[in-house]
């Protein structure tokens, strides 16, 4: 099914970008508000640790495993009609988080929320790039993301807010008013397009191997058992046997035969692992062993969203001259150093002397880096795989913080009563910062040395990259300023 072409002067063309704004804003005010209320949430259900990583982790869990998944149904069924099946049950969902009477329930229904995101994250940015004439997807995917940019500003804002005032169990309300308005909008004014060509089949083989995969993974992480972390791995070289073999793969082995698709992934996989350790705990350093409120908390990270709105698209437009390879190494190493400045951040911490110092660095070196990562992505491949691969790069950069989430308390020693003991957090999330630093300083190494001065990307895609990518780290991981790669 083709829609009719529309202008973003036109009335419909300017309720498609409402509604696709609202649902990504939906997965994205999940993100930014979750973290900030962790604290709480461990002091009222009593969870220790591995209870806020899995109530992270298990949101991040289904979305990673699902998110390919996701995009195919649309294609395939429709994608106004999965886009509106997954904001009904991800509404669904943030209500039974809302209602959750302990940690178990509440991580349940995160997996639960996550597979509602699953459904509605690709279709938001699928939508406007099947909707909208090709003069006119430009601009609209700018706006898309610049205000999908505002509404990652406003999460931490609002998340403190809602926490202080309300509790925590009205940052997962505050979807259902969200939700009602997406649907309404999306039914009244959002045309339904299809892939013409769907493939014949879904990979659903490939889906349920990866969801096994990861889950494997991450239990044996963050519960420390040996065996089921060899399971997870086990699991994931059976998936990639199957992905090669399939007849229509959820992954094609052909993208991996371009050097730069490669090493751009590993980037990403090193950088986002990074991101998804820092937001999981920087957050809780400042509350628990700083002392800041949860409205403090939140706002304290805002510089680095500010930052992001600001350059992201100079950093785009510049490396589409230039080329990624230097803003790829460089603005990891940025991160790198603000990261080292985040070890000052102590008990009654200063903002304007100890922690905003760190979070500008570290919004400098994720300004600069975001935008040429994903045009060196859409460029290393050719443009009918562009869809694709940046499906599997947002899948990459969502396990990856996965992962991080699941592994690093281990690694850092954050151990099950550090939610209550300041002084072995604080030792912990030096520990961890130090981790995450070498992990940047991984990324600006195979950047250094795998990417290529210039891609051979063709000009349209690399300056949709750059226009779109302002927002990219917003668009949706438990993270309070920055999200993983766009849908």
């Amino acid at each position: 099914m083709t829609a009719p072409a529309l202008h973003l002067k036109s009335a419909r063309g300017r309720w498609v970008v409402t509604a696709t704004v609202l649902g990504s804003s939906l997965a994205m005010l999940d993100g930014t508000v979750v973290n900030v209320a962790l604290p709480r949430i461990a002091e009222d259900l009593g969870a220790e640790v591995a209870g806020v990583q899995w109530t992270l982790s298990g949101y991040t869990l289904t979305l990673a495993s699902l998110i390919l998944l996701g995009g195919a149904l649309g294609d395939r069924w429709g994608r106004r009609r999965v886009f509106i099946w997954g904001t009904v049950w991800f509404a669904v969902a943030s209500g039974l988080c809302a209602l959750a009477p302990d940690v178990t329930a509440l991580v349940a229904a995160r997996l639960l929320q996550g597979f509602g995101a699953a459904l509605l994250t690709p279709g938001s940015l699928a939508i406007i790039s099947a909707s909208f004439e090709d003069d006119d997807q430009g601009a609209a995917i700018g706006m898309w993301s610049g205000l999908g940019g505002v509404a990652a500003a406003v999460g931490p804002l609002l998340g403190g807010w809602l926490v202080q005032v309300a509790g925590w169990r009205s940052v997962f309300l505050i979807n259902l008013p969200l939700a009602v308005a997406v649907v309404w909008v999306s039914a009244r004014h959002v045309p339904e397009t299809r892939d013409p060509h769907p493939p014949e089949r879904l990979d659903f083989a490939g889906s349920i191997l990866a969801a096994l995969a990861l889950g494997a993974l991450t239990y044996g992480l963050i519960e420390k058992t040996a065996w089921m972390s060899v399971a997870g791995i086990a699991l994931f070289a059976a998936f990639v046997l199957v992905e090669r073999h399939a007849r229509y793969p959820l992954v094609p082995s052909s993208l991996f035969a371009s050097r730069v698709f490669v090493a751009a992934n590993l980037v990403t996989f090193a950088v986002y692992a990074a991101l998804g350790g820092v937001f999981f705990l920087l957050l809780l350093q400042l509350q628990i062993v700083s002392g800041y409120s949860p409205l403090a908390a939140g706002v304290a990270s805002l510089p680095i969203t500010i930052l992001m709105l600001l350059l992201s698209s100079r950093a785009g437009r510049w490396a589409q001259v230039h080329g990624p390879r230097i803003p790829m190494t460089v603005g990891p190493l940025l991160a790198a150093a603000g990261l080292l400045l985040m070890l000052r951040i102590g008990p009654d911490a200063s903002y304007p002397t100890q922690v905003l110092p760190a979070v500008l660095v570290f919004g400098l070196g994720l300004a600069a880096l975001v935008a040429p990562l994903t045009a060196a992505v859409l460029g290393s491949v050719s443009s009918d795989q562009a869809g694709i691969a940046s499906g599997v790069n947002n899948a990459v950069a969502r396990t990856s913080q996965l992962l991080a989430v699941a592994a690093l308390p281990g690694l850092a020693g954050i151990g099950t009563e550090a939610l209550t003991d300041p002084a072995a957090f604080g030792s912990g999330f030096r520990i961890a910062m130090l981790i995450c630093a070498a992990l940047l300083l991984i990324g600006a190494v195979i950047s250094a040395v795998m990417i290529p001065r210039r891609t051979v990307a063709e000009e349209p895609a690399a300056e949709e990259a750059g226009e779109s990518v302002a927002c990219q780290p917003h668009c949706d991981v438990t993270a309070p300023a920055v999200q993983p790669p766009p849908d």
